[in-house]
């Protein structure tokens, strides 16, 4: 029985050791300790003892395990260790990693998290979104952009340039606004709820394009020429990466460009000619600068270097010989200018490149980089602004339309879409907030940019689908009053572009987070080949024993959760987010566990493994956007109104994550799924989908005056004015619970019940009765009006319908 006791005191002692993560030494120590407490009560005899001398001395002397262990494994790391391309290594190792890499490391310190600074607009960003920004906002009609136009008003556009809103990235000394991301993503949010055409003409330039490549990497010269123009609006520009034959794999375009001798402004120059077939580059076709991605080659080495170069970003005006800008293209009925471009042996001084002839070849890690802050702050903001508007929107609706006697938003079938979509605009919101700021610390995020590319994206359009639903004719009834049929028909675009979101799933969030967030892969590679022999041997020692030990602990973890439900792992909290904590502690573990695994047992081949891969960033993304959720309670004073929102958009996170690990799981390699199932879930899963009481909450906030209910669609352009469908039903929503009362006044005056509609004849009846005082009718009759507006739909001559009216007109005009 001693025996006994004492075998499973000493597993206890080296699970704890593993669970807290000791150092090798202390671990040791601590068995050694063990062992002689064994050998004091003669349970381990001299062959016992030795054994553990054998074991512990040369794993604790360095010089025996690198003889023995390290030296023999790095030849064959070395070996089995997969070619990667230079625009895979370029990927890698571009941008920085942030609270992702404590998700991925199964230990996340939610003190830390909870630590990072609250997102706050300084006193000119909040002044210019209450200015500027509004304005700009009234000036819009979305059907006049999206039909009559097909393009913004000239008016608008100007005043785009006049007020800097292309020049929210440029720093102050060159007259930009210099705002921070944060302030950014506001602003896109607010214009996304207003027109997708707005917002993505304003957040191209302010993401990947000329200005933020200049500032990052151009010449002194480039930047006091360009900068201040670009800041004024006195240039317009794009940025032309995707090819016909090149979009996703944006590092195999064809286009490129040779060093060369040639005739610029009658002198002989050192140049390079181009060649480019460019398509769906956003403003191309009313840009005056294009910036273009290429592939340099240097055949007579002129510049002195490899023949090769790589790919090379320079900024190009449209306006130099052979830059042809071509038709514009119709994505979606969604009217930003997006068009080819393309040139044939166009040649232009190498003073075009940006940051001069030095950095020739440099093009794809600044892409990387700079993508990794403009996709981070422009399409998840416009997404998340979208859907924060579309849900109180849905919500008022739903409160205004009736159907079988009831507004719709009481139907049970109605309940769940409504709490889809208000969930996920609280956790969109949320993900937007805790993304900035990491970019306002400094961060690149190139991880967490696709992980929120992709999900809010994702999300964004699902939940328009959810919002179409409940609106049903309503939605599909294009018109200036239709505040939905348009983001419906442009959702597949935000889907499309940026990197498509297969892609993005499948290679992009766990290809980099793997090794980027992996707190000892990139030094194991990195070590493997160090050109320093000895270096290089002790640092691959140092990753691959810390790596052992990584997975052990992760290993005991997820074991020693899996048991006991996570009950006694740290939380920040006692109330009722803690289970959330220690859920999302037990699945950083098995994050870390299973990524080990699946590395350990695919190699190399785990790139090529994509539905294992999109699974494994599935547990990454999920824990991130949990986590952000967690992290807008926490800083907007734990509100507890506001929990019905949190809860449902955690407890959906964490289920899709409990479902992408039980695919994993039917799907692992090496046949190991089974084992590590009755390991990680001996109890079996323990999570659910929020439930159905969750879901009447949500919908019962989103239908409801109230604090939370404000907070959901904070910062959005909810002002009444004839442009603005969605401020014009906000104020009807208003009107119709105000009219509630009255209307029960006048039944039950009447003696019997009305039908809740022609409010005017409910306020005819309540004046005859003499129950009703002349403010009450007028806000009954004022109700009805709104109402009406409310639930009907547009309708057009047929010739407004035609594509040819306006250009019909202006030919008139013309004659």
């Amino acid at each position: 029985m001693i025996t006994l006791l004492w075998i499973i005191a000493f597993i206890a002692v080296l699970g704890a050791c593993a669970y807290l993560r000791v150092s090798l030494l202390t671990a040791t120590f601590a068995a050694a300790i063990m062992m002689t407490a064994g050998w004091t009560l003669d349970l381990v005899g001299t062959t016992g003892g030795i054994i553990f001398l054998a074991i512990a001395l040369p794993l604790n002397i360095s010089s025996i395990r690198q003889s023995l262990f390290t030296r023999p494994l790095l030849k064959l790391y070395r070996g089995i260790m997969p070619e990667m391309s230079s625009t895979e290594k370029e990927a890698i190792e571009a941008g920085t990693t942030w609270w992702e890499a404590d998700l991925f490391a199964g230990n996340p310190n939610w003190k830390k998290l909870h630590n990072y600074p609250v997102a706050r607009l300084s006193a000119e960003e909040q002044a210019f979104i209450d200015g500027p920004v509004n304005t700009v906002c009234r000036m819009v009609n979305e059907h006049q952009v999206s039909h009559q136009l097909a393009d913004l008003p000239p008016e608008v556009w100007q005043y785009l340039k006049d007020n800097g809103f292309f020049a929210m990235i440029i720093k102050k000394k060159f007259g930009g606004l210099e705002f921070s991301a944060y302030a950014q993503s506001r602003v896109l949010q607010k214009l996304a709820g207003v027109s997708s055409e707005l917002a993505s003409t304003v957040g191209v330039p302010n993401s990947l394009g000329p200005g933020e490549l200049l500032q990052h990497y151009g010449t002194k010269e480039q930047q006091d020429y360009y900068l201040p123009r670009l800041a004024k609006g006195q240039e317009v520009p794009c940025f032309a990466l995707t090819s016909p034959e090149a979009g996703s794999d944006a590092g195999s375009i064809p286009d490129y460009g040779v060093v060369c001798k040639g005739m610029w402004k009658g002198e002989e120059v050192l140049g390079m000619k181009l060649t480019w077939n460019k398509r769906y580059i956003t403003l191309a076709p009313i840009a005056t600068v294009l910036g273009l991605a290429f592939k340099l080659r240097d055949p007579e080495r002129l510049l002195g270097g490899e023949e090769e170069l790589g790919i090379t970003c320079a900024l190009i005006p449209t306006d130099v010989e052979g830059v042809e800008t071509g038709r514009r293209h119709f994505p979606l009925n969604c009217m930003f200018q997006n068009g080819p471009t393309f040139g044939k042996d166009v040649f232009v001084p190498l003073s075009f490149i940006i940051g001069g002839p030095k950095m020739a070849g440099q093009g794809w890690r600044m892409l990387v980089e700079c993508l990794s802050v403009g996709r981070g702050i422009t399409l998840p903001s416009n997404s998340a602004g979208g859907i924060k508007t579309a849900a109180l929107a849905t919500g008022a609706y739903a409160r205004i339309r009736r159907q079988f006697k009831l507004p719709i938003g009481k139907l049970e079938g109605i309940e769940e879409p409504m709490a889809r979509i208000g969930g996920n605009a609280y956790l969109m919101d949320a993900v937007t907030a805790l993304t900035t700021t990491g970019i306002d610390l400094g961060e690149k995020p190139s991880v967490i940019s696709a992980i929120v590319k992709y999900h809010l994206t994702d999300r964004m359009q699902k939940c328009v689908i959810d919002a179409m639903d409940i609106h049903g004719g309503k939605g599909v009834c294009l018109g200036p009053n239709n505040y939905l049929g348009r983001g419906y028909q442009a959702a597949p675009i935000a889907i499309t572009v940026e990197g498509a979101n297969i892609l993005t799933r499948s290679m992009i969030i766990y290809g980099q987070g793997a090794i980027r967030c992996h707190p000892y892969v990139l030094a194991e590679m990195e070590s493997a080949f160090d050109t320093d022999v000895r270096q290089g041997l002790n640092k691959f020692d140092a990753a691959l024993f810390g790596h052992i030990g990584f997975t052990i602990s992760n290993l005991v973890r997820s074991v020693w959760m899996g048991l006991t439900g996570s009950r006694f792992s740290n939380a920040p909290y006692g109330d009722k987010t803690k289970r959330y904590y220690q859920h999302m502690n037990r699945f950083s573990a098995n994050l870390a566990l299973l990524s080990d695994l699946a590395m350990a047992t695919l190699g190399g081949n785990l790139k090529r493994k994509e539905r294992i891969s999109a699974r494994l960033g599935d547990l990454l993304s999920q824990l991130y956007l949990a986590s952000a959720t967690l992290k807008r309670y926490q800083d907007e004073g734990r509100q507890s109104d506001d929990l019905p929102l949190v809860q449902w958009a955690v407890e959906d996170a964490l289920h899709k994550l409990q479902s992408s690990l039980d695919e994993l799981l039917d799907n692992f390699p090496a046949g190991l799924g089974g084992v590590l199932r009755v390991l990680l879930f001996p109890f079996g899963r323990p999570l659910k989908r929020p439930s159905d009481v969750l879901d009447h909450k949500v919908a019962k906030i989103m239908q409801t005056p109230c604090a939370s209910r404000e907070r959901l669609g904070q910062g959005q352009f909810w002002e009444n004015c004839d442009n603005n469908p969605v401020g014009v039903q906000e104020q009807t929503f208003k009107d119709i619970l105000a009219a509630e009362p009255l209307y029960e006044k006048v039944c039950k005056a009447a003696g019997k019940r009305l039908p809740f509609m022609w409010l005017d004849k409910v306020a005819a009846e309540g004046k005859a009765l003499g129950v009703l005082s002349d403010a009450e009718i007028a806000l009954l009759e004022k109700a009805e009006i709104g109402r009406l507006k409310s639930i009907n739909v547009d309708d057009f001559a047929p010739e407004e319908l035609m594509a040819q009216t306006l250009s019909g007109k202006r030919q008139e005009q013309a004659a």
